[in-house]
């Protein structure tokens, strides 16, 4: 599995795309704006002009936009992501979004043949710089395992909490954790 995509290069997610080429991977991005993904072109990765153009051509694809309606329009659309990904590959979702958005897509992905897990990250901008951030999963095993090599490419501390759903979960307590009460 060489060929990654990405989706969602803002400040976190331009360093998670450093870390990836760093690691070997032939990263291939969309963001909503060309002239933020600079650096990280100039570096190597490959643009594509939509999410649409870009899933055919890689063996998992990774978001990290900005909310669960955003997560929700991405795969779920009528031209959503599960109806360009090819069947047999990998969808990772790193989103801080909705546990129950997660099982949603998780189910209709299995139907297209598209293994889909929630893995979203603690660490900031800091943590996605230095390839040190603490990523929660959810999802089947297999589907871990096989995606555990990218995932550890942008985190120190990566683990599979249980079931689709399960990262998600996870995520949301911890942060719920450091908000004042």
């Amino acid at each position: 599995m060489n060929k990654i995509g990405f989706i969602g290069v803002g400040v976190m997610g331009a360093s998670m795309v450093q870390n990836l080429m760093k690691a070997g991977f032939e990263v291939h991005i969309y963001t909503r704006t060309k002239s933020k993904a600079g650096a990280v072109i100039e570096a190597g990765a490959i643009w594509h002009d939509t999410p649409q153009e870009l899933a055919p051509h890689v063996d998992a694809l990774i978001t990290m936009v900005g909310y669960p309606t955003d997560v929700e329009q991405l795969y779920l659309a009528e031209d959503g992501l599960l109806t360009t990904l090819r069947s047999g590959s990998f969808a990772i979702d790193m989103t801080t979004s909705s546990p129950n958005l997660a099982k949603q897509i998780a189910e209709d992905a299995k139907e297209a043949g598209i293994a889909v897990i929630d893995a979203p990250v603690s660490g900031g901008d800091i943590g996605a710089k230095n390839g040190t951030l603490t990523i929660m999963v959810g999802g089947e095993e297999r589907a871990f395992l096989t995606v555990e090599p990218i995932l550890k490419a942008m985190g120190q501390s990566v683990i599979l909490q249980g079931s689709a759903g399960l990262g998600s979960i996870r995520r949301w307590s911890t942060k719920s954790r450091l908000l004042p009460t």
